[in-house]
């Protein structure tokens, strides 16, 4: 690509632009067409020293003698920033990640959506105080951790870039960040943002390269005091490990199987988009996709043929056709999701409905069928783990007692829908759902910058969005005055 406002083969650090320390780059493919798109920095321990080093200076420099309230405005102009470049953004996302247009669009609001609340939120986190001894004084402080760690993944990266670097840099953090080797240009992009709207040099630092090299370092390097992970469950288990042996806290969003639950009484109108949206989104490719409908009994052929004539409409296309469904991220991720729609094929399983792939699709691109599959077994693979691509399992049940057992059935626990008429059934289902969002007659309430979010079980835990994420980013230090009574 030539008409990138950066140089993709180099890293942003100190507040520069610099050529890797050893040279290397990685090829960037754009997976609608499985053309070359740009060749990318491939930094190394070398660059995450040199990044790491920057963002200590400007903690104790002139990013760290910022007030609340100065980095409220940093962020706030980063935000407006992004939004006179939504459009620009969002083709950047659609070329990177294969997603719609549309759907690259709503992430680059939602990133200048993340930056306005963490800039309001950067000066109302108060200490409390504590009603303590006779002639004491007691108070806690929030202060910032000091150098974070950001591990960010292909699939949405602005979106993650914005819950977790605009709360870490609100708290007044420093940041080293590690965008996916698979597509990280929006997180170039976001550098030359936070450049131009005045962040101090180190506060920012994005350093492109493979998850063994750069990412390993970072997560594994004694100068970070906090990380944040999002991805696979194995390569969470291997942050963790790292951060264990430097005794640091990590925030871990590690993905999920998240059920939407359909009792009889539904609303079947208002909740079929949300049913079928919610699976095929981004290709499938999100943590928190619907991807088991659990439906009672008598209306589960009605939920079935509604979803089945949905998915038969979905057009597959090239990202920046806008179409419903775009490619999955790489030829590797086609092949996951392709094995898993073998094993359908194999177990006899019904395919309710399978959305066509036109004979004009690109024949380099990584294309997969949307595919809806009914009547699975809740124990089936397809019913446990996840597919990340644009499959769902359509599960039936008997009942509240057999619906609970199901949706907590597997080992994640991120997200759950309910679907019902009946107030005091949602509410014990919220009660007792094993997750860390539950939604009512909804599913992810349009993003929501302001609510919590992460996981329990192997979907991982800490929280980022709204104020939580501000906690995380954080540290409580508790102060004991003796002034005598």
């Amino acid at each position: 690509m030539t008409d990138l406002p950066f140089d993709p083969g180099e890293l942003f650090i100190d507040g520069g632009w610099q050529p890797p320390a050893d040279g290397r780059t990685l090829p960037l493919r754009n997976p609608s067409d499985g053309s070359a798109l740009a060749a990318v920095a491939r930094g190394s321990a070398a660059d995450i020293d040199a990044a790491v080093a920057a963002a200590q200076a400007a903690r104790a420099g002139a990013w760290g003698a910022l007030t609340a309230a100065e980095r409220g405005r940093i962020l706030a102009r980063m935000g407006t920033l992004v939004l006179a470049q939504a459009d620009a953004l969002a083709r950047l996302e659609a070329l990177d990640v294969g997603k719609p247009l549309k759907q690259g669009r709503a992430d680059a609001v939602a990133l200048a959506r993340y930056l306005e609340f963490y800039a309001g939120a950067a000066d109302k986190l108060m200490g409390q105080t504590i009603p303590f001894a006779s002639g004491y004084t007691a108070f806690t402080l929030r202060e910032p951790h000091g150098v974070t760690g950001h591990i960010v993944p292909w699939n949405y990266p602005m979106q993650i870039i914005g819950r977790s670097v605009g709360a870490a840099l609100a708290m007044g953090n420093a940041c080293v960040l590690k965008p996916a080797e698979e597509a990280c240009l929006s997180a170039l992009a976001f550098a030359r943002i936070a450049h131009d709207a005045g962040l101090p040099p180190g506060a920012l630092n994005v350093v492109p390269g493979l998850g063994e090299e750069a990412g390993a370092a970072l997560a594994a390097h004694a100068g970070v005091q906090h990380l944040s992970f999002t991805g696979s469950v194995a390569v969470g288990r291997l942050i963790q490990a790292a951060a264990a042996r430097n005794t640091i806290p990590v925030t871990l969003e590690l993905g999920g199987k998240s059920p939407q639950i359909v009792f009889a009484d539904a609303d079947l109108d208002a909740a079929l988009p949300y049913l079928v949206n919610a699976g095929i989104q981004n290709a499938g490719q999100t943590c928190s996709a619907a991807s088991r409908i659990l439906v009672e009994r008598p209306v589960f052929d009605a939920v079935v043929a509604r979803m089945a004539e949905r998915y038969r409409a979905l057009r597959v296309g090239p990202a920046l056709d806008d179409p419903d469904v775009g490619p999955v991220i790489s030829a590797r991720q086609r092949d996951i999701v392709g094995g898993y729609l073998e094993l359908v094929r194999e177990s006899g399983l019904q395919v309710a409905a399978q959305a066509p792939l036109p004979a004009t699709l690109p024949a380099g691109g990584w294309y997969v069928a949307p595919t809806l599959v009914a009547d699975v077994q809740p124990g089936h693979r397809l019913a446990q783990e996840e597919i990340f691509g644009p499959v769902q399992a359509v599960i039936p049940f008997d009942g509240e007692a057999q619906a609970l057992a199901i949706a907590n059935g597997t080992p994640f626990g991120l997200v759950a829908g309910v679907w019902t008429r009946d107030g005091s059934r949602a509410l014990r289902l919220a009660h007792r759902l094993q997750c860390g969002q539950v939604f009512i007659n909804n599913y992810g309430a349009g993003g929501g910058v302001e609510l919590p979010f992460g996981g329990v079980k192997a979907s991982g835990h800490g929280r980022e969005k709204g104020f939580e994420a501000l906690y995380g980013f954080s540290t409580l230090k508790t102060v004991a005055i003796h002034h005598g009574a």
